[in-house]
């Protein structure tokens, strides 16, 4: 009866032994594909965003706020409210046309601008 009971416990503990053995490699490459997958995550981020400020770079002189408008290197606040002031734009090209900003802003800001209808 001894025996008996000493080989179920021995079993038992074995069985035991092993689950929690078997659990803890697995938690570890869970951690270890979580931290993978948090460094991808911001690899694509990153590459998410340098592709977004490539296509994004242009900004639209018809939709944009003054503070958007202030952020192009070059325009101001008074440049900004001027935009903002002459809309509509039927293209970039008015900016100087019009009067907005003179010859030098505008030959700084045009390949940083668009005017869609």
């Amino acid at each position: 009866m001894r025996i008996i009971r000493y080989f179920t416990l021995l079993a038992a503990f074995v069985l035991m032994t092993g689950a929690v053995c078997a659990q803890a490699p697995a938690k570890a490459v869970d951690k270890a594909a979580k931290a993978a997958g948090k460094a991808a995550d911001k690899t694509a981020t990153k590459a998410a965003d340098k592709a977004a400020d490539k296509a994004g770079a242009l900004i639209d002189i018809n939709r944009a706020t003054p503070a958007e408008l202030k952020s192009i290197p070059g325009i101001g606040d008074a440049y900004s409210a001027a935009i903002v002031k002459g809309r509509p734009y039927a293209n970039k090209t008015q900016l100087k046309s019009k009067g907005v900003v003179p010859d030098g802003v505008y030959e700084k800001i045009k390949d940083k601008i668009i005017a869609k209808q």
